[in-house]
């Protein structure tokens, strides 16, 4: 059995706040730990549950923010950035029994603890196929594509709820609950590694490759906060106007619809000035 983590930080136990996922940020440093807490565990709550081999992929900003040494030994992590399905690298290689999304969060425009969907502020929302989007919507369909079930999700109880939607069945830990954007009431982490491993040996059964699912076309929308990023996005091939700040295009698969949506957002990244936007 072979698990895939994909591991974000904005979920992770303890953080609320910008700095707590800025790398560099004195916050950040001290929160690397906290999060590496939640994934070594869910990696032991595998291994508990019969998993052979377990695969972290980082998927948080830069994506080098876990501490290795910090790691059990059996894991191996990838880290770093520039990968071609970016938050679920790995899973095309077709050896992943079962994903886990730890430290994920709700989508942009959505309530949740830092909620955003890949751009930290820059997108107001993304909706597939009508539905509002966070990044574990959008990654879920993926992985669909490779047959592989979505069998545990760790973040904050809204980013649980969420998960209610693209992947019933699989285990959730709320490590805190949600107040405002900008603050939770927080567990500690030898509560949060507790109940993260705990889910995880237990969701570990779960992790039983399935036929592929093709659900395409998939149409993605973005709105953003100003008219001219929507503009920017339309550089990218097919994608267009929708409305008011708005852009979408349309995938006959998951793949190239993360692929695309990818290029949307670095190249709306590089349109952002620093003070307006």
């Amino acid at each position: 059995m072979k698990i895939l983590i994909s591991a974000d930080m904005e979920g992770a136990t303890g953080v609320t706040w910008p700095a707590d996922v800025l790398p560099g940020t004195p916050q950040w440093e001290r929160c690397r730990s906290l999060f590496t807490s939640d994934v070594n565990a869910a990696a032991l709550g595998f291994y508990d549950g019969g998993a052979d081999e377990v695969l972290i992929n980082e998927a948080h900003w830069s994506m080098r923010n876990l501490l290795l040494e910090q790691l059990d030994n059996r894991v191996q992590m990838l880290t770093g950035r520039h990968k071609s399905l970016s938050m679920v690298e790995g899973i095309q290689h077709g050896d992943v029994d079962g994903i886990a999304f730890v430290g994920y969060h709700t989508g942009a425009g959505a309530e949740g603890v830092l909620a955003h969907t890949y751009l930290a502020n820059s997108i107001t929302g993304v909706w597939l196929n009508g539905t509002r989007a966070s990044e574990g919507l959008l990654n879920a369909h993926v992985v669909a594509e490779y047959g592989v079930p979505v069998v545990l999700v760790t973040g904050d109880d809204l980013t649980c709820r969420d998960a209610d939607g693209y992947a019933p069945a699989a285990g959730k830990v709320a490590v805190k609950d949600y107040v405002s954007r900008y603050a939770a009431v927080c567990r500690t982490p030898e509560r949060t590694a507790a109940d993260i491993r705990a889910a995880a040996r237990e969701a570990a059964a779960l992790a039983v490759r399935h036929t592929p699912v093709e659900g395409g076309p998939f149409t993605i929308e973005l709105e953003f906060d100003a008219a001219h990023l929507s503009a920017a996005a339309t550089v990218v091939p097919g994608v267009v106007p929708s409305g008011e700040r708005r852009v979408a295009y349309t995938s006959s698969t998951m793949y190239e619809g993360i692929r695309t949506f990818k290029a949307v957002t670095t190249v709306v990244s590089s349109a952002v000035e620093e003070q307006y936007g």
